[in-house]
């Protein structure tokens, strides 16, 4: 369905319920007149958890590669628990573990989940969360794959990280795999030359940086060739460290953060050619990777990719003055017509520091922005696409799954648990650590303030 011809939901006279799900509970059962994307949302993520795939919602682009984990069954008593039933079990199991079980939650997590969570945040607070809280035998992230990756790198050998379900992957991750960027690292070495040689500006050729939206190995990649891992919180320090060690960056997995970031540092998009590993030198030539500043790889978030310029457009028309902010993974054109663009922290920080009553139009995932809007009735704020689409993936962690990991803790069964071996461990410590000492300022300007 086309969100540019669905009109966006005006502001509700009653308060805002910061549930996506409910919201789609009513579409489905024709108490709303809103759209979504899919009414397999209305289900519980088991019915799709035996079957390959990122689940309801995602795009028919987004493969799944083979040998992705998926989730056994789930027990029966959660399947057919009611919302207030897990929601108590949920709070007993957390209240017998005390101090023992820490819960984190991601920014995009659906809220029956995050009513739980002891630290909310995106992916680069809740890694310092998860290095922080040492204290903790089980670390429970409700988040996706290669979160729960970072923190089993971050934490302690002797704490257990937990996945409640481990079908929780993320596209844009799975499209950037190790062999595929190990090949690409080849055959720019056959451009470049001596990867680890340096010029007469003490500079190497290539600095590779991924995106926490990344496996462990290749975070271990990074690590193991001088790079480092940002996230959309730290992108451009992390690119301002990275130039200061090497003629190039090589970004992987997501094109628009890269292009994104480095176009607003005044990198020209001619000098930011963009990867593809189905084709030879990625379908550049070498005497456009000799002059490459940026080297973008061809990936990007499903969810992200929804919103559009004529959103933006729409949204103009209908509500004059309204602030349009966007997460910085949305394709460039959308980052060009928007106001600001942000981390998914940026975005909350820049709401709540709005003092006098402001409509706001927010392009990223829908369970921020709806819980945005419960926070701040004060503010009119609603999603750039009107169609209700949340991360399929991150969809996928559903309070049945939670407390059935925290009641299994209760009696003594680490379920669920990620570990990376020790091989790909260590080398992409080093890389997480050097991101987690490139710290952005304290209270950071957008880098993408457009003129309205």
């Amino acid at each position: 369905m086309s969100a540019v011809n669905v009109a966006i939901r005006p502001r509700p006279a009653e308060p805002v319920d910061p549930s996506v799900d409910h919201e789609i509970q009513a579409i489905v059962s024709g108490l709303s007149t809103a759209a979504t994307c899919t009414t397999d949302l209305a289900a519980g993520p088991w019915d799709f958890d035996i079957r390959p795939g990122y689940g309801p919602g995602s795009s028919m682009g987004d493969v799944i590669p083979t040998g992705s984990p998926r989730q056994g069954e789930l027990p029966l008593e959660y399947r057919e628990a009611s919302e207030e039933e897990l929601a108590d079990r949920i709070r007993a199991a957390k209240r017998t573990l005390g101090d023992r079980v820490v819960v984190l939650g991601h920014f995009y997590q659906r809220e029956e989940v995050i009513a739980h969570a002891d630290y909310v945040g995106d992916s680069f607070q809740l890694a310092n969360a998860a290095k922080a809280r040492t204290d903790a035998e089980a670390i429970v992230f409700c988040g996706v794959h290669f979160m729960a990756e970072t923190a089993d790198l971050l934490s302690t050998p002797d704490q257990a990280v937990i996945l409640p379900n481990l079908a929780a992957g993320c596209s844009m991750a799975d499209m950037a795999d190790i062999d595929q960027v190990e090949e690409c690292w080849e055959q720019l070495a056959d451009v470049y030359g001596d990867m680890d040689a340096t010029d007469a500006d003490g500079l190497v050729p290539v600095i590779p940086v991924t995106y926490m939206n990344s496996s462990a190995a290749i975070k271990g990649f990074v690590g193991r060739h001088g790079g480092i891992v940002c996230t959309s919180s730290n992108a451009r320090t992390v690119l301002e460290w990275a130039f200061e060690r090497g003629r190039r960056v090589l970004f992987f997995p997501d094109q628009h953060l890269g292009r994104n970031t480095a176009k607003a540092m005044g990198v020209p998009l001619e000098q930011m050619p963009m990867w593809n590993p189905r084709k030879p030198l990625g379908g550049s030539s070498d005497d456009e990777l000799r002059d490459a500043r940026v080297i973008l790889w061809h990936g990007f978030c499903s969810v992200h990719r929804r919103f559009s310029v004529d959103q933006i457009e729409k949204a103009r028309a209908e509500h004059p003055g309204v602030r349009v902010i966007v997460h910085p993974e949305c394709p460039m054109a959308v980052v060009d017509a928007a106001d600001e663009a942000g981390s998914t922290d940026y975005i909350r920080k820049a709401i709540e520091a709005a003092t006098e009553p402001t409509t706001f139009a927010i392009g990223t995932e829908v369970n921020l922005v709806q819980r945005l809007a419960a926070e701040h009735p004060e503010h009119e704020i609603f999603c750039l696409d009107p169609v209700v689409c949340p991360c399929s993936t991150m969809y996928r962690i559903h309070p049945g799954y939670l407390a059935w990991v925290l009641e299994g803790l209760v009696d003594g069964e680490v379920r669920n648990r990620i570990t990376v071996p020790a091989d790909v461990a260590e080398p992409a410590r080093v890389a997480l650590e050097r991101m987690l000492a490139a710290k952005p300022p304290a209270a950071p300007a957008s880098a993408w303030e457009n003129a309205s």
